[in-house]
């Protein structure tokens, strides 16, 4: 399976192991990096939403400075594209838990 690696520019946040498949979603263990506390309360905001959000504004209010952070995947041993995540690819962590979709 596919391993990612978490970059905020050049600062390794975490990485990535795909294990299996939920569609639309890939499943994967996620390890932090040394870069990891900076982004991990905006991703367990991301991983706390639930219910309805009709209008959406809720979604953006979370999502919106995750994007801010111009994240990236990279694929370990290179072989697959750099993905800009949450505008080639959706990523939800939570604890050791990640979901993409790409």
């Amino acid at each position: 399976m596919t391993q990612w690696q978490l970059l905020q520019g050049d600062i390794l946040l975490g990485e990535l192991s795909e294990y299996g498949c939920d569609q639309p979603f890939f499943l994967a263990h996620f390890t932090p990096g040394p870069g990891w506390e900076s982004a991990m309360g905006l991703f367990e905001a991301w991983a706390a939403l639930r219910g309805p959000d009709p209008d959406g504004s809720r979604t953006v209010a979370v999502m919106k400075p995750l994007r801010d952070l111009g994240l990236t995947l990279a694929p370990v041993g290179g072989g697959q594209p750099v993905l800009q995540v949450f505008r080639n690819c959706t990523l939800r962590i939570d604890g050791s838990e990640a979901r993409l979709r790409y």
